[in-house]
């Protein structure tokens, strides 16, 4: 007989019959079991890390302890059971409560570090949307604020640069996509330049400056070029001026090749226009001259 191949049928037989059993006891505790008793079972469960059934327990005795000397540690825990369920949400809601109930509490800091820290968890990747990564920033920096000294100060600190690079990294590609889908309205270039301003000055250290300062003479440039003519002076002038702060800042960048050759362009329909302007105005007062002279030859 091989054996072997009967012990397997017989572990996962003997597996569903604890599991249950275990049920049935779970099941019992949940209808018939006191106070004291669920809160001794969600600890044990806890202990054994059952998250799940600790959680529905302490959900159900959690509102029967106010008062009770349990209710700080029963709260406490049932925060952990949602963020080791990956319920972030949850956990930083009973993380916070916890913070306002118990302010006193020896463990309220840390329930204010895993509030703040389970916002982290539940901030999105930088191409969605970041409301709850500002919501996420605003926790972890009162954190530090209210905890400067604390032994989760470094893990804030890096969870805040984390968070702020998500939201630089949200900036640049809307600059970007700007930029990229300029050719569709000319209202995109003006849009590209102007938020490529806003980035610069939100992340003045940002290792996107360079290219975004490049991609911001591209854009002035084409809005220049496709601009009515009454606008084109100003549009031409602002590009020569963003030309010359990206040379500033960026005397050694492997983008001036390029740029050079749209400076020197800019430079001559620059003059171009001016004459242009220039012709239209000695017409004008040409024209003014000749109305002139025509209501005194009347006279």
């Amino acid at each position: 007989m091989n054996f072997k191949k009967l012990i397997k049928p017989a572990l996962i037989l003997l597996t569903a019959t604890v599991f249950m059993a275990c049920n049935k006891e779970f099941a019992k505790l949940q209808k018939t079991g006191t106070t004291e008793a669920k809160y001794k079972a969600a600890i044990k469960y806890y202990n054994e890390a059952d998250y799940f059934r600790a959680n529905l327990l302490f959900d159900e005795i959690v509102p029967l302890l106010k008062g009770d000397s349990t209710a700080e540690k029963a709260q406490f825990y049932n925060a952990y059971c949602n963020f080791y369920q990956q319920q972030y949400q949850l956990s930083s809601y009973y993380f916070k409560t916890f913070y306002s109930t118990y302010a006193n509490s020896p463990y309220a800091e840390e329930a204010f570090y895993m509030y703040a820290y389970s916002m982290f968890k539940d901030a999105p990747a930088y191409n969605l949307d970041q409301e709850t990564t500002l919501t996420a920033i605003e926790a972890l920096q009162t954190f530090l604020n209210t905890y400067p000294g604390s032994d989760y100060a470094d893990n804030c600190t890096q969870n805040l640069k984390d968070l702020r690079e998500r939201l630089e990294r949200k900036a640049y590609e809307k600059a970007f996509l700007y930029y990229k889908t300029s050719g569709v309205t000319i209202a995109n270039y003006k849009a590209a330049v102007i938020t490529i301003d806003n980035f610069r000055r939100d992340f003045p250290d940002s290792k996107y400056n360079e290219e975004l300062a490049y991609v911001q003479v591209k854009s002035q440039y084409e809005l220049a070029e496709n601009s009515f003519f009454r606008k084109q002076n100003e549009r031409y002038t602002k590009t020569l001026e963003l030309y010359e702060e990206f040379v500033d800042d960026y005397p050694e960048s492997n983008y001036l090749k390029e740029l050079v050759k749209i400076y020197d362009d800019t430079q001559q329909k620059l003059k171009e226009v001016v004459e242009q302007e220039e012709e239209i105005e000695k017409l004008r007062q040409e024209s003014l001259e000749k109305k002139e002279e025509a209501v005194i030859g009347k006279n």
